[in-house]
């Protein structure tokens, strides 16, 4: 060891100090050395070598034995230390005996070695946590000593795993602008004009191959009319067909994960690769706990990424910056992509339109396209440049947020921003805003220990898209029969020619999800069974490209000459609850955004009433009484104006979102499938979900192996 050290000081001309833990303070014999005197002989050592003794002299004695001259430096974790503290950059453990060294700054906060360098190396000199501007930063050797700044910079060097690390000293002009800087260093710098640098697709994977192996299954689609038969002289209006529709099953490969331990595998998604963008808000305001655990639910979505998949990261807050382009989640990739996570510092403002409009670049300038494509966007706050809003309820302004999409979005539904409103200060009619112009949904996360579980929720489904471009078509068959305005949610519909044609325009199915819609007919007289309508759907198989048509489906009415009774249909029932359970909580919203809170209470109450009397719901329907549950619980939310802006509006904004795209969104401060909104949950997302929670409750656990889900009642129809 000595040998070793003379040869690092030699090389460097320096005079070096290490801070050493107590523990690992021993005499040459062995024998450890009492606290106080131990203390008072490394002081009068490092009082002596840092006088009289030249640079390069110290021996390997002298250095166990030198005194910390400054006040940050490494620590080597070892089994006699107590410490038990969590690194706030990874959230993994710093207990002593892990192996790990350990960095500690002059502002007195520890992190993990490994994992502030990446931060540094990101040119982040300031302290993740208190944001103390350092004078003295870690560096790995190899960058350290090479770096054409350092000049007479004071280096501390320790070995760990065979690599020398060190620390050096800022020179005072440097720290004194890292000082002056508003924003974090990754906000400086060139950056290309044209974000056509995405990494090439792999299209030689062995997924890919996989994927284009075996006959896909295809979607299945259920006509269900509200009567089987109508007497011979009835002529009804508003004669209600639900068209059911449900995505094919996850095909699923046995394949290893580098992040399992060794010999571990885990059943895959033989599904189609993703092009992912993270714009996440590193404003000031998420500083300390929100950044930490940002951080933590990134590094998830990092580890369930394929190789196929490409992730580009964006932070913003007063401006915005891309940190990596679009790169595929190789061993390398995964690197730097959690090296550029590990960096993200917070400070400045929110400005939401400049991150979105980073965001769309990086998708519309990719030289390469992967089937499916998805935006990601987080924020903690209100926009404070583009989108500011005055006032409240009637008051409030409302900005045109479809200026923030580019047009080449619009036009499509290839591409979709899921937003996150993160605790009670985002601007939840903004980002439900911006989700529902893009085709995306809007989770609101309440709770900070649930944005990791939030992120798995949403990921669990794009990582299973088997569908694309689904479109359905209604077309009359009988001359008498006319279609009435379709009511789809969210998705586009049209009526042609006469209203005898319609069409539904669904985009994107996760794996085993399914989508209801309603439409209405008149029913002329007749005299024998007729045919009602005849239902087609076309789709798109992303992987393989080709366009599948299904076959035509037929509404056939019996027409007898009397009907005894009959029971209507428990699924046109219960869809019709639901589809007017969301228009009561439209109309609920108007209403509390006017300031008329106790109107929009009574619509609530109302709906709940009716609902309780329906059919589906006499029967315990599990749909009809999570709606009742859902509405009840909005109706707390609007008890009093505070409660309302606090999270009743982001509560009611996130369900709409969630049933007009009949798609699952975290809510509050649970994503456990208690509430109706996780009814639209699919195995794949329940599996990342699972993935998720066994990762957070046990961090030092690997994740079990996902298990194939043939089957999932996520809507339950009665036997």
């Amino acid at each position: 060891m000595g040998s070793t050290w003379r040869k690092v000081t030699r090389a460097l001309g320096l005079n070096l100090c290490v801070q050493v833990p107590r523990e690992m303070l021993h005499d040459d014999d062995g024998g450890s050395r009492p606290g106080g005197s131990a203390a008072g002989r490394r002081a009068s050592v490092a009082a002596s070598s840092t006088t009289s003794s030249p640079a390069g002299s110290v021996g390997a004695s002298d250095f166990r034995a030198l005194m910390p001259t400054m006040s940050g430096g490494l620590r080597l974790s070892k089994s006699g230390s107590r410490s038990s503290q969590k690194c706030a950059i990874c959230l993994g453990s710093m207990k002593a005996g892990d192996g790990h060294a350990l960095f500690t700054a002059e502002c007195s906060h520890t992190f993990h070695f490994h994992c502030i360098t990446a931060n540094v190396n990101h040119g982040n000199y300031v302290c993740p946590l208190c944001k103390a501007t350092w004078k003295e930063i870690p560096l790995q050797a190899p960058q350290a000593l090479g770096h054409p700044h350092h000049g007479r910079a004071r280096v501390n060097p320790v070995v760990e795993d065979g690599r020398m690390h060190v620390v050096r000293r800022l020179p005072r002009a440097a720290s004194a602008n890292r000082r002056r800087n508003h924003f974090p260093s990754y906000f400086y710098g060139s950056e290309p004009s044209s974000f056509n640098d995405d990494e090439p697709l792999d299209l030689q994977s062995a997924a890919a191959r996989d994927l284009r192996q075996g006959r896909p299954e295809m979607v299945e689609v259920e006509i269900h009319p509200e009567f089987s038969a109508i007497a011979q002289s009835d002529c009804l209006e508003n004669f209600a067909v639900l068209m059911h529709v449900k995505a094919p099953h996850a095909t699923m490969n046995q394949s290893p994960r580098s992040n399992l331990t060794a010999g571990s595998t885990v059943l895959q998604n033989v599904r189609a690769p993703v092009d992912l963008v993270t714009v996440l808000d590193v404003s000031g305001s998420m500083a300390g706990t929100k950044l930490a655990l940002l951080k933590r639910a990134l590094s998830f979505l990092i580890q369930n990424l394929g190789p196929s998949d490409r992730l580009s990261v964006v932070a913003f807050s007063s401006t915005a910056r891309r940190l990596i382009p679009l790169c595929r989640m190789s061993d390398s990739g995964r690197r730097q992509a959690l090296q550029a996570v590990n960096s993200l510092v917070s400070s400045g403002g929110t400005n939401i339109a400049e991150g979105l409009k980073k965001g769309f670049k990086v998708i519309e300038e990719r030289r390469e396209r992967n089937p499916v494509c998805s935006i990601l966007l987080l924020t903690d706050g209100q926009d404070t440049y583009t989108l500011s809003s005055s006032g409240s309820g009637a008051q409030r302004s409302q900005p045109d947020y479809k200026v923030l999409v580019p047009s080449s979005i619009l036009s499509s539904t290839a591409v979709s921003v899921h937003s996150f409103g993160f605790g009670a200060d985002h601007d939840s009619a903004v980002m439900h805003a911006i989700a529902e112009i893009s085709g995306g949904t809007f989770s609101f996360i309440e709770s900070e220990g649930v944005l990791q579980d939030a992120f798995a929720q949403c990921i669990g489904g794009i990582l299973s898209v088997v569908v694309q471009e689904l479109r359905l078509g209604v077309e009359c068959a009988h001359p008498g029969v006319r279609l009435a305005p379709i009511n789809s949610g969210s998705y586009r519909n049209q009526l042609l020619n006469d209203a005898r044609t319609g069409f539904i325009y669904v985009g994107d199915l996760y794996a085993d999800e399914e989508r209801d819609f309603l439409v209405s007919v008149n029913v002329p007289f007749a005299i024998e069974e007729i045919v009602l309508l005849k239902v087609a759907c076309v789709y798109k198989d992303p992987v393989s490209k080709d366009t599948v048509h299904l076959p035509i489906r037929e509404v056939r009415i019996q027409r007898p000459q009397v009907v005894s009774s009959q029971t209507p249909s428990i699924e046109v029932d219960r869809e019709r609850n639901r589809v007017q359970a969301a228009e009561a909580m439209s109309n609920a919203r108007a209403a509390a955004e006017r300031g008329f809170l106790s109107d929009a209470v009574s619509i609530l109450e109302e709906r709940r009433r009716i609902l309780s009397e329906s059919l589906a719901a006499r029967a315990s329907d599990r749909l009809s009484l999570a709606l009742d549950a859902e509405l009840r619980e909005m109706q707390e939310r609007m008890a009093s104006r505070q409660r309302y802006e606090d999270s009743g509006r982001a509560y009611v904004l996130s369900g709409l979102s969630s049933h007009s795209w009949q798609r699952a969104t975290a809510r509050g401060d649970s994503t456990d499938g208690s509430s109706l909104l996780h009814s639209y949950q699919t195995p794949s997302m329940v599996e990342m979900l699972h993935r998720s929670q066994t990762l957070r409750d046990s961090p030092r656990r690997p994740a079990p192996p996902i298990q194939p889900t043939r089957s999932f009642p996520s809507r339950p129809r009665p036997i």
